[in-house]
């Protein structure tokens, strides 16, 4: 073996091992989402497969010490980093669709799809400890090195895909580029049938090729899949179920984020209507603040809707703005403010006044806690006008343990504000159908009136809920807030019961199909 081969293989290997789990996250972001299941499947399987790497790779060194089969283990790694690409997304279509419980899908999909390759990774590091072994008194610092060089090689991996990879390259040429440095770490740890390794992996490079190639065509051309700092993020065309009109959707990993009319400037979506309610709640409306920005769809009604008002945008991922600039009609205003930045960060440091506060980042699979708790409900409280008003999207049912989340988060309004209402947007006289609920908080406690002479918010105020709101689940804080599992009954339900993005994204595929032939 070449000197320093075995040393580049080590630290190589080590930075792939990182760089595949960061990309993984991203992989199975559309499928399973990029909750605190999905992050703890990816590094629960892929520790537990590098630890019987660990195994394997010990036992295997001390029954046959050679640098060829040393380099077999690591194109073995590459070509299972191919296999991710070539085969990732129809396997995770597949599991998204048949296996309904969110923590099961992920570690069975982290098994099929990082097990072999997390395995043979991490047979690399005491593989390379048997070989560069010449003493049993060195023995210690020999193995010392190795893994201190592996250690290093997954930092450098880790900042790799997270500053320059994720946000620059698709997941499929991610993969590919991984498997090529594996591919070369192999070819110099042992130059025996470099020629058939490299034949290998042109085969493989050419199927990703059509395989793409034959993906973007099925899509359709208006179809984008994007990777930005945070999310990845597929941009398509499609029919709305219900009218049949063209919409654009983004989809924001594995939700339906946002949803534009293709003929029109009117909110496509019937939930993000009722943040004209703030109006009535507050008929002096003249400076808003917005929590999610995504496609931008409802500051954009804002503008057309007060031309004196103002609206500021805080939006995390400044690669969402960018896509709604460019495919969401989305303009620049000096009535629109963007804050790319944490929302939580942002009210903790502001010192702007608002009559409105609009809160968009709750996603059904998706909820930021660090929004969710008494202390920022706190500060949304102290940065309104005396009579500001709060309005809040959330996805849940009122009753039974789908409805845990919103009566949580509805107790915790309800320590900080003196009026805490809910608007079932879908079925108003339903408490246990799993719907867009309309959170609104009033600073003011005077008694607002429920009637408007707008036809539009008259019916809007109809939906208001009723019944009790049983109080049964503590306030959320910054010390307990466990989103997670009062949201999981109600990702079982949607995954159960179809609510399904990949889904809805192939039905419109065959609508566009359909069309185009007649």
């Amino acid at each position: 073996m070449k000197k320093n081969a075995l040393e580049a293989a080590v630290f190589l290997c080590g930075a792939v091992t990182m760089a595949l789990e960061m990309v993984g996250s991203r992989l199975l972001a559309p499928y399973l989402g990029t909750s605190i299941y999905v992050w703890t499947s990816l590094i629960g399987v892929i520790l537990g497969c590098l630890s019987l790497g660990y195994w394997l790779g010990g036992r295997a060194s001390d029954t046959h010490p050679s640098a060829r089969t040393f380099a077999g283990i690591i194109f073995l790694a590459a070509v299972f980093v191919s296999l991710i690409a070539l085969f990732g997304d129809p396997l995770l279509a597949a599991i998204q669709v048949s296996v309904h419980d969110l923590r099961v899908a992920a570690v069975l999909a982290t098994l099929i799809l990082f097990g072999v390759p997390s395995v043979l990774l991490g047979m690399v590091s005491p593989y390379a400890v048997r070989l560069k072994m010449r003493a049993v008194e060195s023995a210690g610092r020999t193995a010392g090195s190795l893994y201190a060089l592996s250690t290093v090689g997954s930092i450098a991996g880790t900042f790799l895909a997270g500053f320059v990879l994720i946000s620059h390259f698709g997941n499929s040429a991610i993969l590919f580029f991984l498997a090529a440095l594996l591919a070369g770490a192999s070819l110099a740890a042992s130059m025996s049938a470099s020629a058939v390794r490299v034949a290998v992996l042109i085969l493989f490079a050419g199927s990703a090729a059509a395989s793409d190639a034959f993906g973007a065509w099925l899509r359709g051309p208006s179809f984008l899949d994007v990777n930005t700092r945070y999310n990845r993020v597929w941009i398509y065309d499609a029919y709305d179920g219900s009218t049949g009109a063209p919409i654009k959707v983004m989809q924001i990993n594995d939700e339906m984020s946002s949803r534009m009319l293709l003929r029109s400037d009117d909110l496509a979506d019937d939930y993000t209507r009722y943040y004209r309610l703030a109006g009535h709640f507050k008929p002096d409306l003249r400076k808003a603040l917005m929590i999610g920005g995504a496609a931008y769809s409802y500051p954009k009604d804002f503008l057309r809707h007060y031309p004196e008002g103002r609206i500021d945008v805080v939006e995390i991922d400044p690669g969402l703005t960018g896509l709604a600039r460019e495919h969401f009609r989305m303009k620049d205003d000096p009535r629109l403010r963007i804050r790319h930045e944490d929302a939580r960060t942002y009210l903790n440091r502001t010192t702007e006044t608002y009559d409105a506060i609009f809160g968009d980042a709750f996603r059904s699979y998706s909820v930021p806690h660090q929004l969710t708790t008494l202390e920022v409900v706190r500060r949304m409280h102290d940065r309104l006008s005396d009579d500001g008003v709060v309005i809040l999207n959330l996805i849940s049912s009122i009753e039974g343990d789908k409805g845990r989340f919103l009566r949580a988060e509805a107790a915790t309004f309800a320590r900080v504000f003196p009026r805490v209402m809910l608007f079932p947007a879908a079925k108003p006289d339903d408490g246990s159908e799993v719907q867009n609920v309309i959170l609104v908080a009033l600073k003011s406690d005077k008694k607002p009136k429920f009637y408007s002479r707008d036809t539009e918010l008259d019916g809007y105020l109809h939906h208001l809920w009723l019944k009790k709101i049983e109080n049964d689940q503590p306030p959320l804080t910054d010390d307990f807030a466990p989103v997670e599992r009062y949201m999981l009954p109600i990702m079982t339900s949607l995954r159960r019961d179809g609510a399904n993005p990949v889904r809805e994204l192939w039905e419109n595929v065959g609508k566009r199909f359909r069309k185009e032939k007649n």
